[in-house]
């Protein structure tokens, strides 16, 4: 009794494919040159599944898979790792838990779908459209696939190669945000917006006066959305202010602390104690007068005092931020 012929893609899974050979030796959802545009396979696709097919590296482009649902009831979710779903019209589409990871979802039609839990590591999610989207939990990677390419051509020195990839990672990262903000996932959101803001600053000419005022806001504080290197920086400040008056020596009850070869280490940890104890207060500007800067300490505490109180501004303003989302 003759056999239907199996797919190649599928075959090479160890899995006999249930459909037949399309005549280039993949099946009919493993064949990118069969034109599935506008097909309704929404029904057809969930019974393949439902049957065990093979799910990795699906050639779905402009396919109508409106109202799909490929949730997998119990542990997991269904894999459809490497597919592509170029222009696919996922309207509405169920897919939680779903993988589809180094696979394209460009310029889909994802509006009002559940991407609840979905793994989209290194997939191609350029123009993606997500108005209505659930997309909490959702797994992009620390990068996206357009970021992981811009980075290697900067590597390679190809500038405008870069800069185009460096273009379509914002457009990515600013959808996201709006789909994030959307929902109320504000945190989410919140991380979207700083990489968001990177993306924007690699385009900017490097050593340029707006590339290098960029980088300082996101070392500063993240682009206001990490209060903690505020809090970082702060620390940092106050304890090399602190060795610089260690080093150049403050008055206290008319004795000068300063470090010195001469003083046994009890001395100069003394000196240097109370170097960080004036650092803490000028940082605060609550200055008690008892300890007071001498030489080239006068001109640390002006920086310092002007720099702490810039900062406790700045904390204040992006922690209120963070709180009030």
């Amino acid at each position: 009794m003759p056999t239907k012929p199996t797919c190649r893609f599928c075959s090479n899974e160890g899995e006999q494919c249930q459909e037949f050979d399309m005549g280039s030796g993949y099946c009919f959802w493993h064949d990118e040159k069969f034109d599935k545009s506008g097909l309704e396979l929404a029904e057809k696709l969930e019974r393949f599944a439902k049957k065990g097919g093979l799910l990795k590296g699906l050639k779905l482009k402009r396919a109508n898979l409106e109202g799909l649902n490929l949730v997998k009831h119990g542990a997991g979710g269904y894999d459809l790792s490497g597919s592509d779903f170029y222009r696919a019209n996922l309207h509405g589409a169920h897919l939680f838990n779903t993988i589809i990871r180094d696979g394209s979802l460009m310029k889909a039609d994802l509006r009002d779908a559940n991407l609840h839990c979905c793994k989209l590591e290194n997939t191609n999610l350029l123009g993606i459209k997500l108005m209505g989207a659930r997309i909490d939990n959702i797994s992009v990677g620390p990068r996206i696939r357009q970021e992981q390419e811009a980075r290697s051509a900067d590597i390679a020195h190809d500038k405008a190669r870069a800069m185009d990839y460096y273009e379509q990672s914002e457009e990515i990262y600013r959808d996201l945000r709006k789909a994030a903000e959307y929902q109320g996932l504000f945190e989410l959101a919140g991380s979207f917006t700083h990489k968001e803001l990177i993306m924007r600053r690699h385009q900017y000419p490097k050593w340029s006066r707006k590339r290098i005022f960029s980088k300082c806001i996101d070392v500063l504080c993240g682009y206001g959305e990490r209060p903690l290197n505020v809090i970082f920086f702060s620390l940092m400040l106050i304890l090399i202010c602190a060795f610089g008056y260690f080093m150049c020596g403050v008055s206290y009850n008319d004795e000068i602390l300063q470090f010195d070869m001469q003083n046994g280490w009890q001395e100069n940890s003394r000196a240097f104690f109370n170097s960080l104890y004036f650092s803490v207060v000028t940082f605060t500007t609550l200055g008690y007068g008892d300890i007071t800067p001498i030489s080239y300490s006068r001109l640390i505490a002006a920086i310092e005092a002007f720099s702490g109180s810039f900062s406790l501004a700045l904390f204040v303003v992006v922690f209120v931020k963070k709180m009030t989302r």
